[in-house]
């Protein structure tokens, strides 16, 4: 029997200033881990697609970097992916922190405000918040182009039933861009050094997250066991050791928790070896860049 409905698909780019909450929306959106999340001021280097698939429907998530001004070729090449994620999108998920909304967050709002597309603005972190102080933020935003304003909380999903149902409910038809079993565009390679990355920024200290970076130099399956070899980048020897720690206690702790994340992402054991090398200033060298995935002339 022919299914009456019309396929329907599209695009949801999330945008926001750094630490606002967009990777764990996008994880409880889509139901997975799919993307890395910190406390650390732009964890997120590159979009990051989700894909939540229906029996008549594909919405197709961008989790874009925070928004910031660059100060290193890495940082350019973050802002490149925000500018390249705002292209042919269908609607725009604005998503600020109601418990730090300053100047700049709001002047970003505003301008997101002015793009020609269906704008949803989603106001996070309401769990943390007077209800009246919320009100008034709500009130505040009133006048700013969106076409509906959301109160949610992306780490314990309120709200986002009927984010949900607003977006599927205006999907335009259109074809299903991903395979319907698909939840990310992401290789399992690629995820596997983004959780490195995210071990690492949650153990350092403030002085180092910033300059980690982290290659996957082979990664070999087997019917019962996945080998990886990775190093952690750093800019400075003082790092380096940090990394390390007392007696490797540091990079012992970053792999062990690395490996059981992708160990529960792949369905299988896995067998994690680290490195730590130094390369000065690598966010600033195109070619190291280049060998970490950031590829960009920019």
């Amino acid at each position: 029997m022919e299914n009456d409905h019309p396929f329907r698909s599209g695009f949801a780019v999330i945008a926001g200033r750094p630490n606002v909450g967009k990777s764990t929306l996008l994880n409880t959106l889509i139901g997975e881990k799919i993307a890395i999340v910190s406390d650390r001021p732009q964890t997120t280097r590159n979009s990051i697609v989700g894909i939540l698939n229906g029996p008549d429907s594909q919405l197709v998530f961008v989790d874009t970097p925070g928004y910031h001004t660059p100060r290193t070729k890495l940082g350019n090449y973050m802002m490149q992916s925000w500018q390249d994620a705002m292209q042919g999108i269908d609607v725009l998920l604005a998503l600020a922190d109601v418990t730090a909304i300053g100047p700049k967050d709001r002047q970003l709002i505003h301008e997101l405000g002015q793009k020609k597309c269906r704008k949803l603005l989603l106001l996070n972190k309401i769990d943390l918040v007077e209800k009246q102080a919320l009100l008034s933020i709500i009130e505040s935003f009133k006048n700013e182009g969106y076409d509906e304003i959301y109160p949610v909380s992306a780490k314990d999903g309120e709200g986002l039933d009927a984010l949900r149902e607003d977006l599927l409910a205006h999907l335009p038809e259109g074809p299903r861009y991903y395979p319907d079993d698909s939840i990310t565009s992401q290789t399992e390679r690629q995820i596997a050094s983004e959780i490195i990355r995210e071990k690492a920024l949650r153990n350092l200290r403030d002085e180092v997250p910033h300059g980690i970076g982290v290659e996957i130099v082979r990664f070999q399956e087997s019917d019962r066991l996945v080998t990886i070899y990775a190093n952690i980048f750093c800019e400075k020897d003082s790092h380096k050791w940090i990394i390390i720690g007392k007696g490797g206690s540091m990079i012992r702790l970053i792999g062990t928790q690395a490996r059981q994340d992708i160990e529960s992402l792949l369905g299988t054991q896995v067998n994690l070896q680290l490195w730590v090398k130094v390369r000065p200033d690598w966010r600033n060298n195109l070619a190291d860049l280049k060998d970490l995935g950031y590829n960009s002339d920019k």
